[in-house]
């Protein structure tokens, strides 16, 4: 039995972009700011405001009936055979199983219901002009908010920012179309079918245009309204009440215009159409129902933050990203801004996304998001807490084999400066995603760092550039290969674009500071330094780099106040304690020195980073121990060094120092030696072999100790070896007058 199309103002069950499940997170009681609007559609006097809860949401319609199920075949109805194999698939994402039963409903409906389905349909298949076209003869037969928010939802997606918008500020009736005076007291709704009619007799045509002006009456209650720069003036003339715009109507259509303006770059007009603030924050909470949807409420607010970006107001940027996610978890991409972006600090990114409410938002995944969040913060100080998450994700979720997943362990290995096992896990993740956005910088630097994977470097530069030109991680690799080949203004120059492309790329920012400090401008390196630290409030590496050259420009007290800005920011990071370390050991602080370099150290071993990477840390430490007299643990230290690298020519070096202080020449003499058999050429060792020499030279041979026993017994033993000596040669000389004598 053929089901009777609904009347009044029901939710359509027709397929639409943002699914086949009900849209709590558009139809819950939220208005939009201003205030004066929020009160006023709180006001129960106001005129309208008893259905606005029904007419805010963009899923409804003002319309007496909406399409129920899809007009399609049935699947019983669907023959197979003698068909190609691929058109025997019956999967139809569009339909559910129940829509077997309306097998000939689609001869019930009207122009309008159809068409609807054909706009939806459109949609779901990226055909984003015929969407358009059908949705807009739509709109002119209707004058529906509802297909118009549709149509400005197909503007959108095909990039018609400004049509969109056009469309969501023109105004349009709020209340269905009243009765006309008809004879027989009853409303007919535009295309309704007749009740006693069958068929397509049951479709009513479109009602003839009058004599006047076009478009006079269209159909039956639906008036034409004013367009034009005074068209709100105009229609309060004509109209008393039920006439709005879009915006002024639903939550959701002020927040797709506030997209569109954000994307004309209209960020002033676009933060006005959200408001600086959320103009819910001081209303009664609204709880989330089980599915519902990612809340508008949320999504307004991330939005908000993305404009303040825009408009360099990073500091309301992060609150209103932190609102976005206290507001709803579910909200990925105001997390993603706050942890990319770099705008907390590492311990308050672990206070914050511990504290969110993610039992009481998600019950019953909120261990799962709580865990994925986790995973993706920055790996300083709870190493142990992360690598527990890791292991909960991949034991208990079964993603061991997920993209994101496998960064974060990537991640944690770079943070390691274990680059060879950092690529191996970055190689799996591309081989599983191809281009994966988090984990391609990571896979770059690690093509720096390894330098036999250089060439590899540019040929994926090449393949990057080749397949995905629009892509600003494309020309970040172009630029980390020229400074693989030490040109770095070339890509300083490809650093630029990529920062161009995309304003908030931070690995494009740090890169092409480096290519300053590496080409010896350090004062420009310095200001490109400080513009990443304005740009990244939560990150202490750019105040640690900006600290590092200021070292090498002998600037202590600005080294010394950007390292503890960088300190107080990040305490786990070993490379800070070592550059801390440094800064004392120039302050002549020998003491302070040798314990820094000891922690970073300790907390290198503690993270089980690569000890490769630490042999500077190493010598700083022997150079500190050796100046504070501490020989045997700077010997200690130096010969740590030569375990890691026995070509390691400062660590050869310093050892033979160390050797010749602790009176061992010949040893030291040794050291020497063995430096410049790995580099002839170098002047200190030389000038220390010199010394050497001609210490052990004034010592004679027996070194500073002088001979054994002291001099007076060296002389007297010298003296009876030579007696003895002398004995044995009158002996030797007597021999043969002996033998001569036996024989006569």
């Amino acid at each position: 039995m053929a089901a009777t199309p609904p009347t009044g103002f029901a939710i359509p069950r027709a397929p639409s972009p943002s699914g086949s499940r009900p849209r709590h997170s558009l139809n819950t009681s939220f208005s939009f700011g201003p205030q004066p609007l929020l009160s006023s559609l709180a006001d129960p006097n106001t005129s309208g405001a008893s259905n606005h809860k029904s007419l805010f949401d963009p899923s409804r319609s003002v319309l007496q009936t909406s399409p129920i199920r899809s007009p399609r075949m049935s699947r019983r109805a669907r023959t197979t055979a003698g068909r190609h194999p691929l058109a025997n698939d019956t999967t139809d994402v569009f339909q559910d199983d129940a829509d077997d039963e309306g097998d000939e409903e689609g001869s019930e409906w009207g122009a309008v219901e159809r068409m609807r389905l054909w706009r939806h349909d459109a949609l779901m298949q990226h055909l984003y002009d015929s969407a358009a076209f059908w949705g807009d003869k739509i709109l002119s037969w209707t004058n529906d908010p509802n297909d118009a928010f549709w149509l400005a939802q197909t503007f959108f997606l095909k990039h018609e920012y400004s049509r969109a918008e056009r469309l969501l500020t023109r105004p349009f009736p709020t209340l269905p179309p009243r009765p006309p005076a008809a004879t027989n007291g009853t409303f007919q709704p535009p295309f309704a079918p007749a009740s006693n009619a069958k068929g397509k007799a049951r479709e009513m045509p479109p009602p003839p245009l009058g004599g006047g002006a076009l478009g006079d009456s269209l159909a039956p209650g639906v008036q034409r309204l004013p367009v034009g720069p005074g068209e709100m003036v105009d229609v309060a003339i004509q109209c008393d009440e039920g006439v709005s715009r879009l915006v002024d109507m639903s939550v959701a259509c002020r927040y797709l215009a506030a997209q569109c303006q954000m994307r004309q770059g209209k960020w002033n007009d676009a933060l006005e159409m959200l408001g600086e603030t959320n103009p819910f924050r001081d209303g009664a909470e609204v709880g989330l129902e089980p599915d519902g949807g990612i809340k508008i409420e949320a999504s307004m607010c991330n939005l908000r933050g993305l404009l303040m970006l825009k408009l360099n107001r990073g500091d309301q940027a992060k609150h209103c990203f932190m609102e976005a996610l206290a507001l709803d978890v579910r909200c990925y991409e105001a997390f993603e801004h706050l942890v990319d972006g770099e705008m907390m600090t590492p311990e308050e990114e672990w206070q914050f996304v511990q504290a969110l409410t993610y039992h009481k938002q998600i019950p019953s995944d909120a261990e799962f998001v709580r865990l994925m969040y986790l995973s993706r913060l920055r790996k300083y100080g709870h190493s142990d807490e992360q690598a527990l998450v890791r292991r909960q994700l991949v034991q208990e979720y079964n993603l061991g084999d997920n993209p994101d997943v496998l960064y974060s362990f990537a991640d944690a290995l770079y943070t390691q400066l274990r680059w060879a096992d950092c690529y191996a896990v970055t190689s799996r993740i591309l081989g599983l995603t191809d281009v994966h956005k988090n984990t391609m910088p990571l896979h770059i630097a690690c093509m720096y760092h390894l330098k036999h994977l250089n060439p590899k470097l540019f040929l994926l530069a090449h393949e990057l550039v080749d397949r995905e030109p629009e892509n600003a991680i494309s020309w970040y690799a172009v630029g980390i290969w020229y400074m693989c080949i030490d040109k770095y203004q070339e890509a300083r120059t490809y650093f630029s674009k990529t920062s161009l492309m995309d304003p908030r790329f931070a690995p494009a920012w740090i890169a092409f500071a480096h290519a300053f400090s590496f080409e010896g401008e350090h004062e420009h390196a310095v200001t490109a330094y400080s513009t990443c630290a304005r740009l990244y409030t939560g990150s202490h590496l750019p105040l640690m780099f900006v600290g590092m050259e200021h070292i090498i420009l002998m600037n202590r007290q600005q080294a010394e106040e950007a390292l503890l800005a960088a300190n107080h920011m990040c305490e786990a990071d070993p490379l800070l304690l070592n550059e801390r370390g440094v800064m004392a050991f120039m302050n002549e602080d020998f003491e302070t020195a040798a314990k820094l370099f000891t922690e970073a150290i300790d907390l290198a071993q503690v993270v089980q980073t690569s000890q490769t990477a630490w042999t500077n840390t190493f010598l700083n430490l022997g150079t500190a121990l050796r100046r504070l007299n501490r020989l045997p643990e700077a010997k200690a230290a130096y010969q740590r060094v030569l375990e890691i690298d026995y070509r390691n020519v400062e660590a050869l070096s310093y050892m033979g120092v160390t050797l010749h202080l602790m009176g061992k020449v010949e040893a030291a003499i040794v050291k020497y030696h063995e430096a410049l058999s790995i580099q002839p050429i170098n002047g200190y060792v030389l000038e220390l072999l010199d010394m050497a020499l001609e210490a052990s030279a004034d010592m004679g041979p027996f070194g500073p100790k002088g001979p054994p026993g002291g001099e007076e017994n060296w002389e007297k033993q010298m003296r009876e070896h030579r007696d003895k000596g002398k004995g044995k040669q009158i002996a030797q000389d007597m021999e043969p007058f002996d033998d001569e004598d036996t024989s006569m």
